[in-house]
């Protein structure tokens, strides 16, 4: 008699042409992962040759009862490390049967922003560095915290190692490999300040590609940890205290700050998003202001700063970045719970096309 897992794990290869495709899409608060699966005739590499399709737009706080389909656009393809073979995981925006990009389809105006001669001209890189907390399931605390209490305080966490002080390395090695297998510019991992928190970076990614692979990033851990029976938390500061929160530091840079002289042109950048700090703010993740506090490796909410290898700093340059002349910036004030889509199209469009 076949097992569960052997049933999951049938290689659909060996019968049929045929594939699965997971449509992935943000449902209505912003930070929902939703996804559903549908057969395809074979094989697949281009979004543009994938069928649109819809969902119950009413059951996710994006449309109402009585007007309830909403249309998916597949923009993405990555490959499926949980189905494996030439199945796909899709990552959609969503839009209404006349067309229209919901308000919540805010990849559609980063790929208007993306898109503009100048902002493609100096091809945007981009290197997010997402950090999340591994709960408990059912009881809302940290994984590897005692129940009801506390570890011992902050310090011999962050890189570390050991069984009393790295808790869920096996799920963050297991996200590790498959945002690899799935085509994601993964570029590292660590464990983080806060014992159960970690991290994983992705990039460099040009334009509208780091938004996609975020939030494919993102899907997969999600389903890691339902697999695992833990809960991904995205959350800026998700134990009160004297505790790190989580943030999504974004490292970005242009053709012109890449080249010689590029460190004037970084200066000029930084100048800008200090002018319009209290936009970028207010678009950078719910509760972040539980975040920036002025502690824990943090600029205060409230006053825009700068400097060379200041981690207390909003923006922070680095020492090779200075040294060298050129090279690029980390906004460190995105809360982990931002939107990709809106964060690296509005750094682009604040630093290449405001004319202030």
């Amino acid at each position: 008699m076949s097992l569960l897992t052997d049933l999951v794990n049938l290689n659909l290869s060996e019968s049929t042409e045929k594939i699965i495709a997971e449509y992935i899409w943000v449902g209505g608060s912003g930070l929902d992962i939703r996804s559903k699966a549908r057969t395809l005739p074979g094989p697949v590499s281009d979004p543009a040759k994938l069928p649109k399709w819809n969902y119950d737009g009413s059951s996710t706080d994006q449309a109402p009862g009585e007007d309830s389909e909403v249309i998916l656009y597949p923009q993405a393809i990555f490959r499926d490390p949980f189905r494996r073979g030439s199945n796909i995981l899709v990552i959609c925006d969503v839009y209404t049967p006349a067309g229209e990009p919901l308000p919540s389809s805010y990849r559609y105006n980063a790929a208007k922003i993306f898109s503009h001669p100048e902002v493609a001209a100096e091809e945007p890189w981009y290197g997010i560095e997402q950090e999340y907390t591994l709960l408990q399931k059912d009881i809302n605390w940290p994984l590897g915290w005692p129940v009801g209490g506390f570890p011992g305080q902050q310090g011999p966490y962050y890189c570390g190692i050991g069984a009393d002080k790295a808790y869920g390395r096996d799920i963050v090695d297991a996200h590790y490999k498959a945002c690899l297998y799935a085509g994601i510019n993964i570029s590292g991992i660590n464990g983080e300040v806060m014992p159960g928190q970690w991290e994983f970076q992705v990039g460099p990614s040009v334009g509208i590609s780091a938004g996609d692979e975020i939030w494919a990033a993102r899907y997969i851990l999600e389903r890691i940890t339902e697999i695992a029976g833990a809960v991904v938390s995205f959350d800026p500061k998700p134990i009160p205290g004297d505790w790190n929160g989580a943030g999504a530091h974004t490292n970005y840079s242009t053709k012109s700050m890449r080249e010689d002289g590029g460190f004037e042109i970084i200066k000029k950048a930084i100048e800008k998003l200090g002018l319009k700090h209290k936009e970028h703010i207010a678009a950078y993740g719910k509760g972040n202001e539980r975040r920036l506090t002025g502690k824990h490796e943090t600029a205060d909410i409230n006053t825009f700063s700068w400097g060379v290898a200041n981690r207390g700093a909003s923006v922070r340059v680095g020492r090779e970045t200075e040294k060298e002349g050129k090279g690029y910036f980390e906004d460190r004030r995105p809360a982990s719970n931002m939107d990709p889509y809106i964060v690296t199209s509005m750094i682009a469009e604040t630093t290449i096309l405001w004319k202030p």
